[in-house]
């Protein structure tokens, strides 16, 4: 199936090689996995700290940088992907999803922290933020941050597969 994944960045020079590649299997392995049998458009931005810092303090009242943030279109239930509640795009045929933005400093900073490759930690990233768009969250300690953190890796171990 073919999804619309549309790439910018907000200055030349971010990401590295084969960025788009590992964030197109990503998502599509999300979508896959999340049962969605539907073409669906995410828009994918690719920035820096600052950037990401602004975004974040503009549209969630957060002031500092993050790794990733997500804006669904949606609102879906975790694990129950229900095309009939999503925002449609007639003109190409598919589901809007919602935007990913990712900082591509924070990620390269957040693979050596952690001890694996860049690959790996974009992936990751695009996996949580997949996950945002289809209607979890981990904002409590609770139940829900617990299913989305088991669906993550479930989905990664079915990439590093692949890789």
């Amino acid at each position: 199936m073919s999804h619309f994944l549309e790439f910018t960045r907000s200055r030349t020079g971010l990401g590295y090689p084969r960025t788009k590649a590992l964030l197109k299997a990503a998502i599509e392995a999300a979508l896959t996995a999340e049962g969605v049998d539907e073409p669906c458009a995410v828009e994918i931005l690719l920035t820096d700290d600052e950037t990401i810092h602004e975004i974040n303090r503009e549209h969630r009242g957060v002031d500092r940088a993050t790794d990733v943030l997500s804006f669904p279109m949606n609102e879906l239930q975790p694990g129950h992907f229900d095309p009939d509640a999503c925002e449609y795009d007639y003109e190409r045929e598919c589901i809007l999803l919602g935007d990913m933005v990712i900082s591509m400093e924070r990620c390269a900073a957040q693979a050596e922290e952690f001890g694996h490759s860049f690959a790996h930690e974009v992936q990751y990233l695009a996996v949580h933020s997949t996950l945002h768009l289809l209607g979890y969250d981990h904002e409590d300690e609770g139940e829900q941050k617990r299913q989305m953190r088991a669906r993550e890796k479930e989905i990664m171990q079915k990439l590093e597969k692949k890789i």
